[in-house]
């Protein structure tokens, strides 16, 4: 019987185990006990409109070429203040006591060199780090793994989505789980210890090996029992997928498990048509996105300092509108940097400007800010990747291009 079959046959589903049977071996040392910094990327799967989640309401040709989806100056509606021309969506209101204590930063104009306007390529570009190349293997999250010094504690690479991320796929031992509740034997006491005993009568040696680290793997989050670290400071996770993760990684961090990497993403951003101003479809996206960022934000307090969220998408969206009031695959966006020790209230990055001139082939935002400069700075002043090189291979890391998220 092989192992694919005895699973099968069993009837018991083994939730979020998205790693190799030698992940147990070492993932089961206990950690160090050391103030343990931490990473947690989103990626907005779909091309979030970087135009509408952060406006550039200070240039006059922005509501002229979105007459219908722009968001408001002033009045009703009206973007919240950040630098320059910028506003913030007033979706993302949760967010501005973040940005108003230097704890928020973005950056704008950022994307991929690779003009690729299909979400499956350009998601792959992102994730693997190596825009334009397909046949990368491993994505630039584990790739950092491996740069920083071995780890044996558990848990230290976590993707919170039903199958284990791109960015996180790799050598170094990572996990995928839909969510912590699910990361154990579906059927209570009663099938887990049938299926204990199934694997102790197992006759394929290699198969009952798997067996045990899977029930060590398994043991090691009952032990630590992240559950029992419930919101803190009055923060509010919505009911969301997105709430739900981010609450279940702030829980993952207080258990004190190990976690160093923590990746996530979100749907819903393709907004082709009906897309909406300050309210409508993309609104009401952006307002659990908001809500789900300040809950997590919340929650940490002071730990905060500790944890740095970065948010990404594969690409924007056009300038102009189209003639369904959305808009379309475009170049540019935005991504957000949160807490970390970051040096926020700033709006980051070379912004041309509107122009036709200064827009990408006459239809889309310019990037001027390479991803993979912003993701390099992220983790060599947070995790203490100094070696980007082997991170992104290929790509040349200078400190003229750092974006400036941890310094002036």
């Amino acid at each position: 019987m092989n192992r694919r079959l005895f699973l099968r046959s069993s009837g018991i589903a083994l939730a979020g185990l998205g790693f190799s049977p030698a992940f147990a071996r070492r993932a089961l040392g206990l950690t160090d006990g050391r103030r343990r910094k931490v990473l947690v990327t989103i990626l907005q799967r779909g091309a979030v409109d970087g135009l509408s989640m952060v406006p550039p309401v200070g240039e006059s040709r922005y509501h002229a070429l979105r007459p219908g989806i722009a968001i408001p100056r002033a009045g009703d509606g009206a973007a919240l203040a950040l630098d320059g021309p910028f506003g913030l969506h007033p979706a993302l209101a949760p967010l501005e006591r973040y940005w108003n204590a230097g704890a928020l930063a973005v950056v704008h104009s950022v994307g991929s060199p690779d003009a690729t306007r299909s979400h499956f390529d350009a998601q792959d570009y992102l994730e693997s780090g190596t825009p334009g190349v397909k046949s990368t293997e491993d994505g630039y999250l584990n790739r950092a793994l491996q740069a920083l010094p071995r780890s044996e504690a558990p848990f230290r690479a976590v993707g919170f989505q039903p199958n284990l991320p791109r960015s996180l796929s790799g050598r170094a031992p990572a996990l995928a789980m839909s969510s912590l509740s699910e990361f154990s034997l579906r059927g209570g006491k009663e099938a887990e210890t049938s299926f204990e005993s199934m694997y102790a009568r197992a006759v394929d040696a290699a198969l009952k090996t798997t067996g045990d680290e899977t029930f060590d793997a398994v043991k090691i989050v009952k032990d630590a029992n992240p559950a029992r670290f419930t919101p803190q400071n009055g923060a509010s996770y919505p009911a969301s997928p997105l709430g739900k993760r981010l609450q279940e990684i702030a829980q993952l961090i207080r258990a004190d498990v190990g976690l160093e990497i923590a990746a996530t993403d979100c749907g819903g951003w393709d907004t082709h048509a009906g897309q909406g101003s300050s309210k409508g479809q993309l609104a009401n996206r952006l307002q659990d996105f908001g809500a789900s960022l300040a809950a997590f934000a919340t929650d940490l307090g002071d730990a905060l300092s500790d944890v740095c969220v970065v948010t990404m998408t594969e690409f924007g969206r056009t300038v102009r509108e189209n003639g369904t009031r959305g808009t379309d695959h475009g170049h540019g966006s935005v991504m957000l940097v949160l807490g970390g020790g970051v040096k926020g209230k700033r709006v980051l990055g070379k912004w041309k400007g509107l122009a036709d001139a200064d827009l990408h082939e006459g239809r889309d935002l310019a990037v001027t800010t390479d991803h993979r400069d912003v993701l390099a700075e992220v983790l060599r002043a947070h995790l203490g990747v100094t070696d980007s090189g082997k991170v992104f291979p290929g790509f040349q890391v200078t400190p003229d291009r750092r974006p400036g998220l941890f310094g002036a």
